[in-house]
């Protein structure tokens, strides 16, 4: 399964942690889309940045 991840909210004044897990996704701006392969590391990161990103599922 195949995840849409897009970044909703800017990554300015957010924890160092949050903005690096943000990087690792490949987001680095507003409105940016990522797809990603579903599995424990990446649902891992996701949860980390939820709060952030918005998720779709993609076939």
């Amino acid at each position: 399964m195949k995840l849409q991840v897009t970044l909703k909210k800017s990554l300015i004044g957010r924890n160092p942690n949050q903005v690096k897990t943000a990087h690792a996704l490949g987001l680095k701006k507003i409105h940016q889309v990522v797809v990603k392969e579903s599995n424990d590391a990446i649902d891992g990161m996701i949860l980390t940045i939820a709060h952030l990103v918005d998720v779709q599922e993609v076939e």
